[in-house]
């Protein structure tokens, strides 16, 4: 955006400001701006269309918005928050549910890594070189996976080019820091080529220190062992035709970050029946999650140093034959190593070699109705060897077949989604099973535009999830959860039953959209707690009926042409059939304001919201004190020559509160953090 030549001073802005106009007179003046494309969504549907909430990020705030990693990039979104494990790894979380049941994708193709597995583990995505975030929820992730019953994490980047510069080249670099990790990082991405190819190559370089929490932490001022040092580079090439492209990727990642909270005093602990054997301690219910010491046989903080690296392919051809009007390919090939270091030692190396692969194709009209079929293959070669082997090495394969299709009728779309798929694990154990097993998984919805600007969405569906290897062979101690964990072999499949109903204001000086949805899960599989010994607990995963009620929102208004102002919030309630209990580790609510204002070649945020106290706990599960968060921000557009530029500036945790993570295994070991000011300066070529 170009600077104007004279800017008002300040008695003109306070002046303008007096008699800024009304939000009546504004509202006579909106437009409706175009809806953003969800490139996740089967159809390629506006956001304003789909028939559950979905969130995407893009622009300036995708650029305000982006952290360390992909979990706190998304965390102050209604409805998502991060598993939060220190500095280097954090996980979305969406409705209250995580792990598999929240699909990562690289632009339509799967993330492969081990962050499923364990919240300590990374995943292997790099918000500062994603192009546009999107989150779709519930039932809107069918396509992607009956498991993805909490739904979908698309990050859409640069890496293979869809299409050749004009000028030749183009591209973008940005470089940042902060005060509470005193971290440094940079990033550039540039695309060339002519005629029908083009070229693309990327990289991010980061260097975070321990980070500073909140006053008040009887642990210090820092998290020890919370640092983050991460090397991602990429390089892809495309033909690019009249019809579509075709194109080639290589991504390589380096990362090394510490494991706060891990702990070996309680190594030697093991199950007897139901109970924990901790030396002295017979373990017959008591004990809690209070801190204990956080010292290490080695002397230092264990660390873990990853090394992932990916090829991707990606393809679209329109009109590829009569009939249909687009082929769609994602694919991508991962070959995953992570160590577990604690001293100069290699305690554990995780590794993890996968496939995933999708063809899709969108049929023209046929009787009114226009969808996508399509065909989806994955493998994962798992293995973890060392001290913290606490599942045995496992070959997981998936086939799906799935079809999406919608209909239009004057102000009304309806939608269905049908998706099979079916799953073997093969196990490296002369003491454990083989298992296979299918699911269906089917969605109704529909969206009414029953008014001008204003729509109202439904969905329910009925999904399958399959268990994972993890929860059906995990046997051993997890240090960094302090956890020993049981497998459960004779685990059967989830099935959710889901409605989800939205409506939204999509346009004008008033803008909303509010969702309420209740998902009742059949057979819920979960880590059940049945013993704790000084916050080492003893989980077993079990399965039991449960339902996941909640609501999620944010209403905005434009008050005059130069400021805005919304109030938004979420809460979730998830609690076993039958009067078993709460579910561990479900997010508290929380409820917010915001203030968003844009002068001349300036913009800016000031957020406030209160996390409540989380008291609705599970069996060993501590209560977490609720907190209250400012956070501000603001970016200026310029130029430098005649490059754009855009300089920002952040501030969150403005009152240096401390604050603690209901959602993380080591809430108490790793606060959130302090106070943080970020700047950064980012430009386009």
């Amino acid at each position: 955006m170009s600077v104007r030549p004279q800017q008002p001073t300040p008695l003109a802005l306070a002046i303008m400001l007096a008699f800024a106009a009304p939000a009546s007179a504004l509202a006579q003046q909106a437009t409706t701006l175009p809806a953003v494309t969800v490139s996740a969504s089967a159809l390629a549907l506006g956001s304003d269309d789909m028939s559950t909430p979905v969130t995407v990020l893009e622009g300036e705030e995708l650029v305000r918005a982006r952290e360390a990693t992909l979990g706190e990039t998304l965390a102050g979104q209604p409805g998502i928050t991060s598993s939060h494990f220190g500095a280097g790894a954090s996980r979305p979380i969406i409705r209250g549910m995580d792990g598999p049941r929240v699909k990562v994708l690289s632009d339509g193709a799967e993330v492969q890594d081990a962050s499923t597995i364990s919240p300590d583990h990374a995943v292997a995505a790099e918000p500062m070189l994603s192009e546009q975030i999107e989150v779709l929820r519930g039932p809107s992730a069918l396509a992607y996976g009956g498991g993805a019953v909490g739904g979908v994490v698309n990050v859409i980047d640069k890496k293979i080019p869809t299409r050749v510069p004009a000028k030749g080249f183009e591209g973008s670099a940005e470089v940042r820091a902060n005060s509470a990790a005193r971290e440094k990082a940079g990033a550039f991405e540039v695309t060339g080529g002519s005629g029908n190819i083009a070229f693309h190559a990327e990289g991010v370089k980061r260097d975070a220190k321990e980070y500073k929490v909140g006053s008040g932490w009887e642990g210090g001022s820092t998290v020890a062992g919370s640092y983050n040092k991460t090397d991602t580079g990429s390089v892809g090439v495309s033909w690019v035709g009249a019809r579509g492209f075709l194109g080639l990727a290589f991504t390589s990642q380096h990362a090394e970050y510490g494991l706060p909270g891990h702990n070996h005093e309680f190594e030697s602990c093991h199950p007897h029946g139901t109970h924990l054997h901790c030396g002295g301690h017979e373990g017959h219910g008591h004990g809690d999650e209070e801190e204990h010491d956080h010292d290490h046989e080695h002397g230092a903080v264990p660390y873990v140093k990853l090394k992932s690296e990916r090829w991707d392919v990606r393809g679209e051809l329109r009109d590829p034959v009569p009939g249909f009007a687009k082929l769609r390919l994602r694919a991508a090939f991962t070959d995953y190593k992570h160590d577990e270091i604690e001293g100069t030692e290699i305690a554990t190396t995780f590794k993890n070699k996968g496939h995933d692969a999708r063809l899709e194709m969108e049929h023209h009209p046929l009787f009114g109705w226009r969808g996508v079929v399509g065909l989806q293959t994955s493998k994962r070669d798992f293995s973890a060897l060392g001290e913290e082997a606490y599942v045995a090495p496992t070959v997981t394969k998936k086939h799906a077949a799935f079809l999406v299709e919608e209909y239009k009728l004057d102000q009304w779309r309806f939608e269905a989604g049908l998706r099979h798929e079916w799953q073997d694990i093969t196990v490296d154990s002369a003491t454990l099973q083989d298992r296979s097993a299918k699911g269906t998984s089917i969605s109704l919805g529909a969206v009414w535009k029953f008014a001008p600007q204003y729509s109202l969405g439904s969905t329910i569906s009925r999904t399958h999830r399959l268990p994972s290897a993890e929860e059906l062979y995990a046997h051993g101690v997890h240090m960094a959860t302090a956890t020993y964990e049981l497998g459960n072999q004779n685990l059967g499949k989830e099935t959710s039953n889901n409605i989800d109903l939205t409506l939204r204001k999509y346009a004008g000086a008033t803008t909303f959209s509010a969702s309420a949805y209740r998902n009742k899960v059949d057979n819920y599989i979960f880590g059940s707690t049945l013993d704790s010994h000084e916050g080492f607990q003893l989980i077993q995963y079990a399965q039991r009926d449960a339902t996941f009620t909640g609501v999620e929102g944010q209403i905005r208004q434009q008050l005059n042409p130069m400021f805005g102002a919304s109030v938004f919030g979420d809460y979730v309630r998830a609690k076993l059939a039958d009067g078993g209990g709460n579910l561990p580790r479900i997010p508290a609510q929380r409820v917010g304001v915001k203030v968003d204002a844009n002068w001349q070649a300036w913009s800016g945020v000031a957020e406030f919201y209160r996390v409540g106290k989380q008291d609705k706990v599970a069996a060993f599960e501590t209560a977490t004190p609720g907190y209250n968060m400012l956070n501000l921000s603001a970016n200026y557009d310029t130029r430098i020559g005649t490059t754009p530029a855009q300089f920002y500036i952040k501030a969150n945790n403005l009152t240096n509160e401390l604050a603690y993570s209901h959602t993380s295994f080591i809430k108490n070991a790793a606060p959130l953090t302090g106070r943080n000011l970020t700047v950064g300066m980012r430009v386009t070529f």
